[in-house]
């Protein structure tokens, strides 16, 4: 199957590297590698023009194109006709010798899936359940065999009745699903929700799609609305042999306080795009969960060495949350 990896970058020259090094290296190679450039400067454009990587085209934006978004859709412009996958990945990712091969076999031996994302090994929280241990199920969730342990975050919920009642990727009714990912067992398991650092659809899905105008900008969750979306066209999900390494570069972005507004209003735009008509519970429990998360990212404060980062995004969230009694976000294509 022919495919293409579109890589949208801001301010990360060195990121960027590292992963190109890790895509040159791969058993299964991209027959194009799109590089959509939002930089304000010429060093990614410099630091590319001094090596040589195959099949690589570039393209520097201007401000019409310049977020995350915007470059996505840019880059789904630019892609060869005769391509039948697109892939996307964070720049600051780093890939295992196999992942295109892992997750071009799951396109090739599965009609029915429109997207496949991969594993975040470096991330990856998982560990054997041992024998003859009893679990707390309100500290630990558990699945085939293996355990993770929740944050505080998830252990209030699990306390409260607020925890997600489906499985990892899935999203309930009042949103806030579970974000632990999946134990590597080989296996490939079935999603609502593909994480942008890793995701990879059919091309015949952006005949019909694109990602959402709503989310530009920095586009916090913009890989959520169009996960949920894809699914008109068939299933999403996780190959737990596609591996890579996301290392989280702090470059381009956004303010923490900026950040909180986000999390909450376009949370709450993705849960509408799940559930357009949620019942009273399932708005009483997505309030309740977010009053939890600011209550606890307010408690960071004491807790955290980033004092002023953990009242900021707090305020941010306070800010959205109030702001959706006045101003809710509008749907938009």
């Amino acid at each position: 199957m022919k495919f293409s990896l579109i890589i949208c970058t801001y301010m990360r020259p060195e990121p960027l590297l590292n992963l190109l090094h890790s895509v040159q290296n791969q058993i299964l190679h991209p027959d194009e590698i799109l590089i959509i450039d939002g930089s304000v400067n010429g060093e990614t454009q410099k630091a590319l023009n001094n090596k040589e990587f195959q099949n690589l085209k570039y393209f520097l934006v201007s401000d019409m194109h310049r977020g995350l978004t915007k470059q996505r859709n840019f880059g789904i412009s630019k892609v060869a006709e005769d391509s039948e996958i697109v892939c996307f990945l964070d720049d600051d990712t780093v890939l295992e010798s196999d992942y295109f091969a892992e997750i071009i076999k799951t396109f090739q031996t599965n009609n029915d899936v429109s997207g496949v994302g991969g594993v975040a090994i470096n991330e990856y929280k998982w560990k054997l359940q041992e024998q003859n241990i009893l679990y707390n199920k309100n500290k630990f969730y558990l699945f085939e065999g293996y355990y993770y342990k929740e944050g505080l975050r998830n252990v209030m919920r699990n306390y409260l009745g607020l925890a997600s009642n489906l499985g990892p990727g899935k999203m309930p009714d009042y949103s806030h699903g579970r974000t632990c990912g999946f134990p590597m067992t080989g296996k490939t398991y079935e999603v609502d929700l593909l994480i942008g650092m890793s995701m990879s659809f059919r091309k015949s899905v952006f005949d019909k799609i694109n990602f959402s105008r709503f989310f530009e900008g920095y586009g916090l969750y913009e890989d959520a609305d169009f996960s949920l979306r894809a699914l008109e066209f068939g299933k999403n999900v996780i190959n737990t042999k596609a591996h890579l390494s996301h290392f989280h570069a702090e470059s381009g972005r956004p303010n923490k306080y900026k950040y909180g507004i986000m999390v909450v209003r376009n949370g709450w735009y993705v849960w509408r795009i799940k559930n357009p008509t949620p019942g009273f519970n399932d708005r009483f429990k997505w309030n309740a969960i977010i009053i939890l998360l600011t209550v606890i990212r307010l408690s960071n404060v004491i807790t955290e060495a980033k004092k002023k980062e953990a009242f900021t995004e707090a305020m941010g969230r306070i800010v959205g949350w109030w702001s959706l009694l006045f101003n809710k976000p509008k749907f938009t294509k």
